[in-house]
């Protein structure tokens, strides 16, 4: 089993409870979020460790409620409860998957106990990014993978809207309720997408179209959000 495996079953057990979960925020393998504020990180690993542990720890920074989720082992009697034991006394929770040819389990083996106090600045990152997302692309546990951010996806919202209604300001785009930082999307034109017609002025580039082929799921998605606001 590999990390990625762990997400999809974890991401349905916290859908289940009624979360919003997204992969790869802010360096977390997995966050689980409600509208109330409630916030959920789970590192996921294909067995527990020192790297683990230390990544589990400094992402209580974050959020008292932390998770370390593993694959099923064998392991011995004896091993296996001290290795609960250093996971408790860490203040976190425990989560173990089991994938079988037949079904797919989560078990829970405890929950988080708080006891660090957050970081606010790193906090208010991982909301402002949740907040920033249209959708769930990232796959948790990903390494050397290219990550969906709330900047990539506002940047491609931005885009729609240039498709639909042509030459646009950022003052006009943000009347259609554009992301807050529109301007400097439209200014620093990370991705090439961008063409300056003339000052505070800008329309689509050409190479609008490697984006969308490169995104074409989300760009779709982003398209039906332009839609429904133009017809409001």
């Amino acid at each position: 089993m590999i990390e990625t495996e762990l997400y999809a079953p974890i991401k349905a057990h916290f859908e289940a409870r009624g979360f919003d979960v997204q992969g790869e925020v802010k360096h977390c393998d997995l966050v689980a979020s409600t509208a109330d504020g409630e916030l959920i990180v789970v590192e996921l690993k294909t067995g527990v460790n020192l790297s683990l542990l230390i990544q589990a720890t400094e992402r209580q920074a974050i959020t008292e409620n932390v998770y370390v989720a593993v694959p099923k082992k064998s392991y011995r009697r004896k091993q296996w409860q001290g290795i609960q034991r250093v996971i408790k006394q860490l203040g976190l929770g425990l989560l173990v998957v089991s994938i079988s040819p037949l079904s797919t389990n989560v078990n829970e083996h405890f929950a988080p106990q708080p006891m660090r106090i957050t970081n606010k600045r790193k906090r208010n990152a991982v909301d402002k990014e949740i907040r920033g997302r249209i959708s769930s692309y990232n796959i948790g546990g990903s390494t050397g993978t290219e990550i969906m951010t709330a900047y990539k996806q506002n940047a491609i919202i931005i885009a729609c809207f240039l498709e639909k209604l042509g030459e646009s300001s950022a003052t006009h785009l943000r009347t259609y309720g554009t992301p807050d930082n529109t301007r400097v999307i439209l200014a620093d034109n990370h991705y090439g997408w961008f063409k300056r017609v003339k000052r505070g002025v800008y329309s689509l580039d050409e190479a609008v179209a490697i984006g969308e082929k490169k995104y074409p799921d989300l760009w779709n998605t982003a398209r039906e959000l332009v839609e429904a606001k133009l017809s409001i």
